[in-house]
């Protein structure tokens, strides 16, 4: 609730977590104990091929019941990612997309999302967390503006059945990237559990306004938050120090808030160097979250 003053009170402060496609090379069992004995609280899971081989019951029953055990065991808030590139096409990268030209393309892009879903109710997962991907085809905005409504309308049935939150990520480069985009979306679908994913380290890259600022804005639909260092103008993923981005006016806004959500790391490009970038990272973070 928001006091005279423009401040959120109540609840529990946020969970400090790490994303597992910054642990590509490790079996995901050790990704969780590595994660559990530095000390982080929350794990990003990025569904990859180790853990999802196929989006049918079979498939998606496995997947459930590896993560209770690992959830179990180590303690770990999971939040499920959808961002793996190269699950649903080996030579395509983030292909297929909602938005995809073929129907069968979309098709299996929403049957990945099902499987998501149901994996996110199976472990109790915080959201399940995506993004609109780049269009395959050079055709109008209005009709991929309408294909990846009409595809998230559906997905937001199926989660509703099933309880489960959507966290959608404005990307660079993507074609929703910026939060007015984000903001054009979330008033056409205007549904309660469609939120958003708000990484930091976007909004500074395209210099979209203040992250601080977006985060009062939608403190009721952030439902997910990434965070990395990262320069003005260029979308690379950053060791916190490395970048411009100045994070205690992003954490004093979480804060304010209290939103007791995950705030996972995102540093895909440095799985040759994980553990030490994991420490590193949980070691600098900590002084804001004290």
């Amino acid at each position: 609730m928001w006091n005279e003053n423009g401040e959120c009170s109540g609840g529990d402060f946020l969970q400090l977590g790490y994303n597992t496609n910054g642990f590509a090379h490790h079996r995901l069992e050790d990704v969780f104990d590595i994660l559990a004995s530095i000390g982080y609280h929350a794990i990003a899971v990025t569904l990859e091929h180790d853990l999802l081989d196929s989006f049918d019951r079979t498939g998606v029953s496995s997947a459930i019941s590896q993560l209770r055990k690992l959830g179990d065991r180590f303690g770990l808030v999971m939040t499920l990612e959808t961002g793996a590139r190269f699950l649903l096409d080996p030579r395509r990268k983030h292909q297929p997309t909602l938005m995809s030209e073929g129907a069968s393309d979309r098709k299996r892009r929403r049957e990945f999302l099902f499987a998501a879903i149901d994996i996110a109710q199976g472990v109790n997962a915080t959201c399940v967390s995506l993004w609109s991907g780049r269009a395959d085809k050079n055709t109008r905005a209005e009709v991929l503006r309408n294909r990846l409504e009409k595809e998230l309308r559906i997905l937001l049935e199926y989660a509703q059945m099933r309880d489960v939150r959507l966290a959608f990520e404005p990307e660079p480069g993507m074609f929703v990237e910026t939060m007015a985009q984000f903001a054009r979306l979330e008033r056409a679908l205007d549904h309660p559990l469609f939120g958003l994913t708000l990484d930091v380290g976007h909004i500074h890259c395209l210099g979209d306004g203040e992250a601080e600022s977006h985060i009062a804005r939608w403190h009721e639909k952030l439902f997910n938050v990434h965070i990395e260092d990262m320069n003005q103008g260029v979308h690379e993923h950053r060791m916190f120090g490395e970048g411009s981005v100045s994070f205690e006016p992003v954490f004093d806004a979480l804060r304010a808030c209290s939103y007791a959500g995950p705030v996972n790391v995102e540093l895909s490009r440095h799985s040759h160097d994980a553990v030490v970038a994991a420490k590193r990272s949980l070691e600098f973070l900590r002084s804001y979250v004290a």
